[in-house]
């Protein structure tokens, strides 16, 4: 069976609250929506709402009757008011129109004061206006959940005043976001038995976060088309999010959709740059996080047969797994971070970086693939044999209208020492309190040339700074490397080395 998306980012997503999209914005998106991920039917305005809205209506449908197959893709969002709406729409060049009607006894009498007979008298009025000018018509039955549950009667005798009509489609949307899976079952079933050749859309909000299951449930019960938005915009809560049902239609419900999957992620990225609404880490198939593997157990279950995968692979939707840096991290996912760097290490070496990588994610430190090559070569490129100077602790401060200040404690050949000493940073507080400690067991220092920090590429992190510190050293140059999320922590772990290098004698190894 084939079903028919509707997507209606474009006028319900706008409804989202502090969302609204420019002219170019709003073209640009349709283009990406029809041409790239090729959905059936596009919502793209509310009429008669700004001047803004129909320039943007009108370049969109420019565009679209340049695409002749795409004119009937196009639609709007209107009322029932005498034809005004549909003099706008006719004027912008639009061929298809949604109107909006009451599917609920209650919105009937209540919101327009007018009886069933009343207001579907005016429904035939718009409608055969919209024939002569040549305009086709889809019907929202607005509140049509609440009018199920309060006033079904009235719900049958709309929808057979509808029939009579030339009516495409009767949308059936739950406004309110009320219903849950049972009901949905019970009325969705209801109206399809009682009217089996009528098309049906079902219209999901998701105030209950009950969107997706409710969709699954419509669709199980028959309805021939959906609507859904990218990311989930819409008023209050949302609607239904595309990229949350588009896996359980194919995967789950075996039916056929007009979509090119490849293309969600990129669509919904954009949408989420124009809209300023953030796409959550975890949100199903476009969320940062949903196909990066935390756990070590994981990342080895996949090097074994993939047992951790699952249809939703995520090359279907233009993605790849990742595997994750951190505590959980066990050596199979160091491995398949390694693997996707082209960098190979003995077991020993995979040891280190390992116990490395949970040393950071201890600290709660984010990592990245892009920090790995840094601690590989902070673990394996640096290390000293023995060392004679450790630094056992230290105090920095920084406070507003006086100079930084360091206090040290530093083990020399297993001799305790411990100074304090202002500076113009706190590195350099730290320096030249150490000075003083080497200066008080008179030992020479070598002398600092070059300080570099850098950063993973890509500027994506902030966990690690890797400092690079060169010093001069009765004539030879020596360099040290120190990484740690805070620069002063790396610079003071790349003096240290440099430290124990001088007093272990392994000069010539590490000048350049």
């Amino acid at each position: 069976m084939k079903v028919e998306i509707l997507d209606t980012t474009l006028r319900d997503g706008e409804q989202t609250s502090g969302v609204a999209f420019t002219e170019s914005e709003k073209l640009t998106l349709a283009q990406l929506i029809i041409d790239e991920l090729g959905v059936d039917r596009l919502e793209i305005a509310s009429a008669r709402v700004s001047d803004g809205e129909y320039r943007g209506a009108q370049n969109i449908l420019d565009w679209a009757n340049q695409k002749t197959v795409m004119v009937t893709k196009s639609k709007y969002s209107v009322f029932v008011d005498g034809g005004k709406s549909l003099d706008w729409i006719k004027e912008a060049n639009g061929q298809v129109m949604n109107l909006l009607t009451k599917g609920s006894l209650k919105h009937c009498t209540a919101q327009l004061r007018k009886t069933p007979e009343e207001h579907l008298a005016d429904i035939a009025e718009t409608i055969t206006y919209a024939d002569k000018l040549g305009i086709d018509i889809n019907v929202y039955l607005e509140d049509w959940s609440n009018g199920m549950m309060d006033s079904p009667e009235y719900v049958y005798q709309m929808v057979e005043g509808l029939q009579k009509t030339s009516v495409k489609r009767i949308m059936l949307p739950d406004t309110l976001g009320v219903l849950n899976h049972e009901d949905v079952s019970k009325y969705c079933t209801d109206m399809v038995k009682r009217f089996p050749d009528v098309h049906f859309d079902f219209h999901a909000h998701n105030d209950y976060d009950l969107s997706v299951a409710n969709v699954f449930e419509a669709l199980q019960a028959g309805m021939k088309g959906i609507h859904t938005t990218l990311n989930g915009l819409g008023e209050r809560a949302g609607n239904v999010p595309l990229s949350s049902v588009v896996g359980i239609m194919k995967d789950h419900l075996n039916l056929e959709v007009n979509l090119d999957e490849t293309k969600l992620y990129k669509v919904s990225k954009v949408v989420e740059a124009f809209s300023g609404v953030r796409i959550p880490a975890n949100k199903p198939l476009i969320g940062e996080f949903v196909f990066t593997q935390t756990s070590g157990v994981h990342a080895d279950g996949d090097s074994k047969d993939n047992l951790y995968q699952t249809a939703l692979e995520p090359s279907r939707f233009g993605r790849s797994y990742t595997y994750a840096l951190g505590k959980l991290s066990g050596k199979a996912n160091i491995l398949k971070n390694l693997e996707a760097l082209g960098i190979q290490l003995s077991s020993e070496e995979t040891k280190k970086v390992t116990e490395r990588i949970i040393e950071l994610g201890d600290k709660k430190e984010t990592i990245t693939q892009e920090d790995l090559p840094f601690i590989v070569n902070d673990v394996l490129g640096n290390s000293v044999s023995d060392p004679t100077v450790e630094i056992l602790n230290y105090s920095l401060s920084v406070a507003k209208g006086l100079k930084p200040s360091a206090t040290i404690s530093v083990s020399l050949d297993g001799i305790v020492q411990e100074e304090t000493a202002p500076g113009d940073g706190q590195y350099d507080a730290f320096m030249n309190a150490l000075l003083k400690i080497y200066a008080t067991v008179g030992r020479t220092f070598p002398k600092l040339v070059d300080y570099e920090v850098r950063i993973p590429p890509g500027g994506n992190t902030d966990a690690l700074v890797m400092t690079t510190i060169s010093w001069n050293w009765n004539g030879k140059i020596l360099k040290t490397k120190g990484l740690d999320p805070d620069q002063t922590v790396a610079a003071i772990k790349a003096t240290t080395r440099m430290l124990n290098i001088v007093e272990s004698k392994e000069v010539k190894e590490y000048a350049v």
